[in-house]
């Protein structure tokens, strides 16, 4: 029996790096929106594991088919982890990015070289037709920047630096972040886990 694999997001952004990625499974990949599926979500969970499933879970009791939902976000260790899982929703839901970016660089004056590490978490879960979950977890580190840089990405990625590069993560191509990107490896590892699922089915 072939499946549809249902990711619960409506970005389309998203959706074109996940069809990149899972693309070779020899299933559909579809958007929440395409399998039409809308349920409503509160994401009261207290790990971005717990949020990424609480978002499957409510799209797989829509459709019954393989469905993945990933949360991600910032954390900042100078400033006890934060935004962490309150990323999207930091200091309101409604706030540009330009303001949440120099508010995190204003709360780190005065930190220097790694005092300033940070990284993007990212955890994908998968709810099986069977109703079994999958996890997986990867990230991106860094440190923040003293200014915000580049055009490319959205969100924090201008105030995320990667030494590696030399670049905030807004200054990548689209090639060289999905190298490093947590949401790429997190991806990379469920797509093997997939992988495994559909051979033995």
């Amino acid at each position: 029996m072939k499946h549809n694999i249902i990711f619960a997001t409506g970005n389309e952004g998203k959706m074109r790096e996940i069809r990149m990625i899972l693309g070779d499974l020899g299933c559909p990949v579809l958007s929440m929106k395409e399998a039409g599926a809308d349920p409503e979500i509160v994401e009261n969970g207290s790990s971005f594991g717990e949020n990424a499933e609480i978002k499957a879970r409510a799209v797989w009791a829509c459709t019954g088919d393989i469905v993945l939902a990933d949360d991600s976000g910032l954390v900042v260790d100078y400033i006890g982890g934060e935004p962490g899982i309150y990323s999207a929703r930091y200091m309101g839901e409604d706030t540009s990015y330009e303001i949440k970016n120099r508010n995190i660089i204003e709360r780190l004056d005065g930190a220097e070289g790694e005092e300033r590490s940070a990284r993007f978490v990212c955890n994908i879960a998968a709810v099986l037709p069977d109703g079994r979950v999958l996890h997986t977890e990867a990230t991106m580190e860094g440190l923040i920047a003293k200014e915000p840089a580049g055009s490319e990405g959205f969100g924090y990625d201008p105030i995320l630096y990667i030494p590696e590069f030399g670049k905030t993560s807004a200054e990548l191509t689209i090639e060289q972040k999905n190298q490093i990107s947590h949401r790429g490896k997190a991806l990379e590892a469920m797509k093997t886990e997939l992988k495994r699922i559909l051979e033995e089915a």
